[in-house]
């Protein structure tokens, strides 16, 4: 873990301990109907929140859990502050968005995090044989860039104009979710996408069966893009094996949160966070990322707060 993120997560532990104790009292169970909101069938998110909502399911027998298919982080963000999902996954820097009210959001959501999950990688894909070796080397190309209300489209956008072009000007833009992007690539309609997600992405190691790919090196895009958006936004790298590449490649990562609306009551909010934790060798068997889920951590959610019923699950489970 960043430094950043790992000074974040120790102050957000003083701060949930430091808030006061509510003993060991358990709050009663939630009924009704919860719908998540995931994201790209093929995508981490998809094979997470279904998982997660599978596990709701199973632990709260009153609970009707749905599963959303969906665009990705904006528009689960925006399904939310709409009440059409009580749950969702989104990335880090759409949520600042979101609680801010900032472009693509049309208003304030009022948003909270019940915990940080993983991190997602930025992956530019091309074929193996590409001449493509740096993001301004896309110019000319049809690339795409993430579904429409994505989080990887909000990234993409970003990376592009950090490269110093502009999707549709500069490159013939292309706004398909990763399993229509994989299947362009591999029919040669698309000369790369974008993609923001977990490692390894279930789409991506399919593609590899039909394709030779690659991942092109973002490296230099890192400074201008932690220039413009700070701590959100962390250089690492995507290790070769994940994809049986020859090499790592730099890239960016930001964080994932599971999040919910201010207004959802306590006792729901302390259950779904509790669910999340004890359900965690469920959820591995839905997807790997969830290797990463880890209590110590999951409270650095940095630019949201943690929703209450959240913090009083995370002081009960402390030793």
């Amino acid at each position: 873990m960043p430094v950043a993120r790992l000074l974040a997560a120790t102050i957000a532990l003083m701060v949930v301990l430091l808030a006061g104790c509510t003993g060991n009292d358990e709050p009663p169970r939630p009924s009704g109907e919860i719908s998540v909101a995931t994201g790209n069938q093929g995508g981490v998110y998809a094979e997470y929140g279904a998982g997660y909502a599978d596990l709701i399911e199973r632990r709260l027998p009153d609970v009707s859990a749905r599963v959303l298919y969906t665009g990705g982080s904006v528009d689960n963000l925006r399904r939310l502050g709409a009440g059409e999902a009580q749950v969702a996954l989104t990335l880090a820097d759409s949520a600042a968005d979101a609680l801010a009210g900032r472009a693509p959001f049309k208003g304030r959501v009022p948003v909270m995090a019940l915990a940080a999950l993983y991190d997602n990688y930025l992956q530019l894909v091309v074929p193996a044989d590409s001449p493509v070796r740096s993001v301004k080397e896309l110019r000319g190309l049809r690339v795409s860039v993430g579904a429409k209300g994505s989080g990887t489209a909000l990234q993409a956008e970003r990376v592009l104009k950090a490269a110093g072009l502009s999707p549709g000007e500069d490159v013939s833009a292309e706004r398909l979710d990763v399993r229509e992007a994989t299947a362009a690539l591999a029919a040669g309609r698309i000369d790369a996408f974008l993609w923001s997600g977990g490692l390894p992405t279930a789409a991506i190691t399919e593609l590899r069966r039909t394709l030779p790919i690659r991942l092109v090196d973002l490296g230099d895009v890192v400074p201008a893009l932690t220039r413009s958006y700070g701590e959100l936004y962390t250089e690492t790298t995507v290790p070769a094996v994940v994809y049986g590449a020859q090499s790592a490649v730099t890239t960016v990562s930001l964080p994932n949160f599971l999040v919910v609306r201010r207004d959802m009551p306590d006792a729901e909010a302390y259950w779904l966070t509790r669910l999340l934790f004890e359900g965690q060798s469920q959820l591995i068997r839905a997807h790997p990322e969830a290797r990463r889920l880890d209590r110590r951590t999951a409270i650095a959610t940095y630019p949201l707060d943690l929703h209450p019923g959240a913090a009083h699950w995370f002081r009960e489970s402390q030793p």
